[in-house]
């Protein structure tokens, strides 16, 4: 068959790539000069499916009010009249009950799980260095009212068999000895071992050439206007100046689907969630991470690559702009600088912003639509760097008829209708 997946950050790539491992004739096409330049380029670096939760969960409509208040917000919603904005936070909020969160979360592990172990298999498969490691995630509390709310996704994480670790604080020092410049600012944390980092912008690039060795297609600064549609069938991809047809057609444009889709009568929740990012090189080894860090009181995380530090974090509701915002700088400045202080050279960091297509419940939105030929593999939030691969076999195995690894129920567009 001959396929059209259209947007090549790190979920149209993968895809892409298990869709020619498969034998098809596949094409790329995005509108930017080369892959995983959007969303893709600059993420927080964790591949992190221990660490997956929905943000729709018991208790933070109040936590959403306090965040705002704080100097350092994690959270900022832009005041605007905006229906789809007010329509996605409706359905979220509808989502923060404990029934809600328990089904949400299993649907997110049972994603992220596969994921991980693709993830391994495809790094003993093909050799691509994007300064990887596999040192689990160390998520860091400041006070005894987290370290008990931590005991309700840590109930979730027995039930679908995610191996875990309670540490006190010498245990957090032990995995993250730089923490032991700063002890006094931490009581304690939730390690899950089975977590990695990586850059995934170098991830993505080296797949591509791995695509191309398998006769993948990419075309680049190539805008999609819309879809084609006909008899139930999507009939090609409308370009600037041009019709392109397939067989087949795989949505892949994050945060910019839903706009795509909804020219084809598809309406998905997914709304852009802004964040933020800081890269920046290492001058002492002995105030850096080891691994991954994720501050519980800030919602910032900080991942060592291996010469670099990535600080990732916050989340803004305010539409599709992407100016950089100097003040919002100081959330991701600041956690870096209290937990990993000379650890980095501010003064050189790279200060990175973009969206992450969020999905009201938290799970990316995969599979089949009301059209026979066009398939979904998008709302990811923010981790698609964590389900990418898992969700390019479960889609491509979708597409070509093959049985799925895992269960799909809970995962496609149906649990919106």
């Amino acid at each position: 068959m001959k396929i059209l997946v259209l947007g090549s950050g790190v979920i149209g790539v993968t895809n892409a790539y298990y869709l020619a491992k498969a034998g098809h004739e596949v094409i790329v096409i995005d509108r930017q000069p080369a892959a995983a330049l959007e969303t893709s380029y600059a993420n927080a670096g964790q591949i992190s499916p221990g660490y997956s939760s929905p943000w729709s969960a018991p208790g933070v409509p109040l936590k959403a009010v306090k965040w705002m208040m704080q100097d350092l917000a994690p959270l900022r919603i832009q005041p605007a009249l905006d229906p789809v904005l007010f329509k996605w936070m409706t359905k979220m909020l509808g989502n923060c009950t404990e029934a809600a969160y328990r089904v949400n979360k299993s649907r997110m592990l049972r994603i992220a799980e596969y994921s991980r172990d693709s993830m391994n298999e495809l790094n003993n498969d093909v050799a691509i260095d994007y300064d990887q490691r596999f040192g689990g995630t160390l998520q860091v509390f400041r006070t005894e009212k987290q370290v008990a709310s931590s005991k309700a996704d840590i109930a979730i994480l027995d039930e679908c068999g995610v191996k875990y670790e309670v540490l006190n604080r010498e245990a957090c020092i032990e995995k993250e000895p730089a923490l032991a410049h700063v002890k006094e600012k931490i009581i304690g944390g939730l390690r899950l071992p089975g977590d990695g980092t990586g850059d995934c912008y170098k991830f993505t690039q080296g797949l591509v050439a791995e695509c191309e060795k398998l006769g993948v297609t990419f075309r680049y600064n190539t805008e999609v206007k819309g879809l084609v549609k006909e008899a139930g069938e999507i009939q090609g991809v409308q370009l600037e100046n041009e019709v392109l047809t397939a067989d087949r057609y795989v949505m892949a444009l994050g945060s910019y689907s839903p706009i795509i889709l909804a020219k084809v009568g598809i309406k998905i929740p997914v709304y852009p969630v802004k964040g933020y990012s800081l890269t920046l090189p290492i001058i002492d080894e002995s105030r850096a991470p080891v691994s991954t860090i994720m501050d519980e009181t800030y919602k910032i995380a900080v991942t060592r690559f291996d010469n670099r530090i990535r600080v990732g974090g916050t989340a803004e509701l305010t539409g599709y702009d992407l100016s950089l915002k100097e003040k919002r700088r100081n959330n991701v400045d600041f956690v870096v600088s209290d937990l990993f202080s000379g650890g980095g050279d501010l003064s050189k960091a790279e200060f990175w912003t973009g969206l992450r297509p969020m999905t009201p419940d938290g799970t990316p939105v995969l599979g089949a639509t009301k059209y026979s030929n066009l398939y979904l593999n998008t709302g990811h939030g923010t981790l698609g760097w964590t389900m990418a691969v898992g969700s390019a076999r479960f889609v491509t195995d979708t597409i070509i008829g093959r049985k799925t690894d895992i269960d799909p129920s809970g995962l496609g567009i149906e649990r919106y209708v």
